[in-house]
């Protein structure tokens, strides 16, 4: 089942030709997220033949226009295409007022209901879960109130071993709770363990988006284990004085956290304009982690 990452755009401050500022798509057992929604997002979305009316939640992590100056056009464009169904959107409070000021001056009455969700900036929680995916929030320390994101997978069904279910004569009623891992009690009284009718299901998947941030231990917690890790290196260490100045991760600030937190794979992003090649974040992460990649514009990712 598809847990499929869409990096729309990993670069910081202002888009460029061939450089868009944050946006991902991410797909988990035909649940469709979007992280972070900044300019052109709706642009990106069709560039990679991502159909944006699957989306249904979309987390913005702060309130810098990197990051969100695509909301109000991609909403705007659910209106104007008389979108039904509900949209969920988890950020900062500070979002209703920057929305319900365009929809006053446009005279715009959306065609759908939007649930805003404000999210905590001074404890983690979970901010969404149903039967496939559990999503938390957690604190990020940027120079406005942040939030980063991970995206936990349930745990799958169990799967039935055919053969052995059939030899017990157990009935199809019963499957259901095989695959939740019940034991099978025969007519006598005595159980036939799950373990011999069943087999693990696949392995439950994480994802994990650290937006803006300084550098702080206290993430690691909460990423722990996760199969990959976005986390934002805005500059090289020679520029470690800029990333503390205005609160951003160094390339290997970031490989240091992914390391901390046993992530199995690191995906960089969020570069500063002022460099012009990137393959120095790489490298200077791998001091420290040895999995690390380099977010592009329109690379996908199949987590596993």
């Amino acid at each position: 089942m598809a847990y499929r990452l869409t990096v729309l755009g990993c670069h910081s401050a202002t888009p460029r030709l061939n450089a868009q500022t944050t946006a991902q798509h991410l797909n988990i057992r035909e649940h469709a997220f979007l992280i972070d929604c900044g300019e052109g997002t709706q642009t990106e979305l069709k560039r990679h033949k991502l159909r944006s009316q699957r989306i249904n939640h979309i987390f913005i992590s702060h309130l810098h226009g990197d990051h969100f100056f695509g909301l109000m056009g991609l909403i705007s464009s659910y209106h104007l295409l008389d979108r039904g169904k509900e949209l969920h959107l988890h950020a900062p409070e500070g979002i209703r007022d920057i929305l319900n000021t365009t929809f006053r001056h446009s005279n715009t009455w959306l065609s759908f209901p939007l649930h805003i969700h404000p999210l905590r900036f001074d404890a983690s929680e979970i901010v969404l879960e149903d039967e496939k995916v559990s999503v938390r929030s957690f604190p990020l320390k940027h120079s406005v109130p942040a939030c980063g994101f991970v995206f936990r997978e349930r745990p799958h069904p169990r799967k039935l071993q055919v053969e052995a279910v059939r030899a017990h004569n157990i009935p199809v009623y019963a499957y259901a709770r095989l695959k939740e891992g019940s034991d099978w009690e025969r007519e006598d009284g005595s159980l036939v363990s799950n373990g011999e009718l069943t087999l693990p299901g696949p392995v439950a998947r994480a994802y994990a988006f650290c937006s803006d941030t300084a550098f702080d231990e206290s993430i690691a917690p909460w990423v722990e284990g996760v199969d990959w890790l976005y986390h934002e290196a805005t500059f090289l260490e020679s520029e470690a004085h800029l990333a503390k100045k205005t609160r951003h991760s160094t390339a290997a600030q970031a490989a240091r956290l992914a390391a901390m937190a046993g992530a199995k794979n690191l995906l960089m992003g969020h570069y500063s304009a002022r460099y012009k090649e990137l393959e120095a974040f790489r490298q200077e992460g791998m001091k420290y982690f040895d999995k690390v990649h380099l977010a592009e514009d329109g690379m996908r990712i199949d987590v596993y």
